[in-house]
C-alpha cells in the first residue's frame, strides 16, 4: 500500500504539466506554466539556515508540495478577465491557509469545481444528511480571478500547498 501510494505521488509530480488546468482569457493572450516544488533547508558552512524551493525527483506521503502557475500576456494587448481553475491534484489534500495570488480574488470549490465560494460560505453535505462548511481538507478546486488588467509581457503567480496522502 505504502509502496503504490509513493508511486502515485512520483507519478503525480513527474505529471504536473498535464494536469487539468483551465484558464479563460482572450484567446492565446495568457500562457500558463505550472510547478511542482518542495522546500528544501540547508545548513550553510556559516551555520546559518536556508531554504530552497527544488523540483522533486520523487515524494513520500507527507510530503508538502507547493504547486505554482505562473500566467503570463503573451499578446500585444492588455489582457483582462483573467480566471485560473486549477483542481487540487488527486491524492494530495489542500493546506489550509496556504493558497496565494497578488491581486486575485480567491474561491474554493467541494464538489469537483461545478460551484465555487468563499471558504467560509462553502457547503457541503455531511454524512447524517445535514448541510455543513466544508473543511480545507476537503477542497477540490481553487479558482483565481485576477483584478484588473495584465499588460502585454506581464506576469503574475498564483498557488498552493497540499500534503501528499
Amino acid at each position: 500500500m505504502r509502496i503504490s501510494r509513493l508511486f502515485l505521488a512520483t507519478m503525480l509530480l513527474s505529471m504536473l504539466s498535464i494536469y487539468s488546468l483551465a484558464v479563460q482569457a482572450a484567446d492565446g493572450a495568457i500562457k500558463v506554466t505550472s510547478i511542482a516544488e518542495v522546500e528544501v533547508t540547508t545548513l550553510g558552512k556559516d551555520g546559518k539556515k536556508s531554504v530552497k524551493r527544488t523540483t522533486p525527483e520523487k515524494a513520500v506521503p507527507g510530503s508538502e508540495v507547493i504547486f505554482t502557475n505562473i500566467f503570463e500576456n503573451v499578446s500585444n494587448k492588455a489582457a483582462s478577465d483573467i480566471v485560473i481553475n486549477n483542481p487540487v491534484p488527486n491524492d494530495t489534500t489542500y493546506k489550509a491557509g496556504s493558497v496565494f495570488g497578488k491581486d486575485c480574488a480567491i474561491a474554493f470549490s467541494a464538489d469537483g469545481g461545478k460551484t465555487f465560494g468563499a471558504a467560509e460560505n462553502l457547503k457541503i453535505k455531511g454524512a447524517n444528511g445535514q448541510q455543513r462548511n466544508a473543511l480545507p481538507s476537503e477542497y477540490t478546486h481553487i479558482r483565481w480571478t485576477y483584478k484588473g488588467q495584465l499588460a502585454p509581457g506581464k506576469f503574475g503567480e498564483v498557488g498552493f500547498r497540499a500534503v501528499i496522502k
